[in-house]
């Protein structure tokens, strides 16, 4: 592996100077972009993916929309749809993508809309009667003809940027310098117990800068997992005979959480598209068998699969540490800017 990134280093290097050079040029205001008169937070990472962008969304959401109208607002990944599109009962992960599917399927309070244009897909969404007061970017961090009012970063523990290599190399989008776009930095899916000294530890590697907070969260499961048709305790679900799908891009954690006798692995690439032979053969290998899935995987099986035998896993953010201060972060962020409008 390691020879592998040495032979790839040059390509990285030709990669870093593009972004760098776009980059520039957008700091330079020599590339035009747009900002709008309302709160616009952007949820992204420096990295390819498997830092938990959708269940820091989902918290965003539970903490806004008690006071607020919130949207989301994303490109759609892997849907088979074109341009804007505002979610409505005829919505699926095939028109929406299985991400802001799963926004709109859980929250019937807000707007999950997706559009690769994030100027035109916030414009869109500021037409609507009523319109939103908040709107939030999923995976928007290198969308840069937008201009957030509020950036989050996310970075996975284990697997942090300050260790990580631009792409082919490494799994980076851009350099680690971009990081200084952010307000704030949120290592993810760190053991619960994480001491705070290993959290101080991984902060001073990260050099954040003074005007940055850095936060420190853990994937927190549900008790129970679900199907179309009814519940079942974790603990009953893993006593049973269960094949389990994952078609995330660090499944691990899934894996790990219903581990033990009588578990079949399936992983599958992230946002990936079940064929009817895949869908074939997980019938097949679920014979008197349960499936527990990923809640974004279940977007995309829900209805191909036996309704009484699919349940999937919700999971939550949980802040290990600082969890007040980080929802005022956003709250006075919030309140100043729909003050100063």
């Amino acid at each position: 592996m390691r020879l592998l990134r040495k032979l790839l280093l040059p390509f990285s290097a030709l990669y870093w100077l593009v972004t760098a050079i776009r980059n520039f040029l957008y700091d330079r205001k020599v590339y035009k972009y747009q900002s709008f008169n309302l709160p616009i937070i952007a949820v992204g990472n420096l990295s390819t993916g498997g830092t938990g962008k959708t269940p820091q969304t989902e918290y965003l959401i539970r903490l806004l929309a008690q006071q607020y109208r919130v949207a989301t607002l994303s490109r759609g990944y892997g849907r088979k749809s074109k341009g804007y599109l505002l979610a409505d009962a005829n919505a699926s992960a095939q028109t929406l993508g299985d991400e802001p599917y799963q926004f709109y399927s859980k929250f019937s309070n807000i707007n999950v809309a997706v559009d690769t244009d994030r100027v035109h897909g916030i414009s869109q969404l500021l037409e609507l009667n009523p319109k939103p007061q908040i709107i939030i970017l999923d995976d928007a961090y290198q969308h840069r003809r937008v201009k957030a009012g509020f950036y989050i970063l996310l970075t996975a523990y284990g697997d942090i940027y300050a260790d990580d290599y631009i792409l082919p190399a490494g799994n980076l989008r851009e350099s680690r310098t971009g990081a200084a776009r952010a307000n704030v930095i949120v290592v993810t899916k760190c053991p619960p117990d994480l001491s705070a000294d290993e959290q101080q530890k991984i902060t001073r590697k990260l050099k954040p800068k003074a005007s940055q907070k850095v936060f420190f969260t853990c994937i927190a499961y549900d008790d129970l997992v679900y199907s179309e048709c009814s519940e079942m305790a974790i603990d009953d679900a893993t006593e049973m005979p269960r094949v389990l799908v994952a078609g995330i891009a660090k499944p691990q954690y899934f894996f790990e959480e219903l581990a033990g006798p009588g578990a079949i692995n399936k992983r599958f690439p992230d946002h990936h598209n079940f064929t009817e032979n895949e869908i074939n053969e997980l019938n097949q290998l679920a014979n008197n068998k349960i499936i527990i899935t990923t809640e974004k995987d279940y977007m995309r099986l829900k209805g191909k699969l036996p309704a009484d035998r699919l349940f999937y896993l919700p999971i939550k953010t949980h802040f290990i540490s600082g969890g007040n201060d980080f929802n005022n972060t956003i709250l006075n962020y919030v309140g100043q800017s729909t003050a100063n409008r």
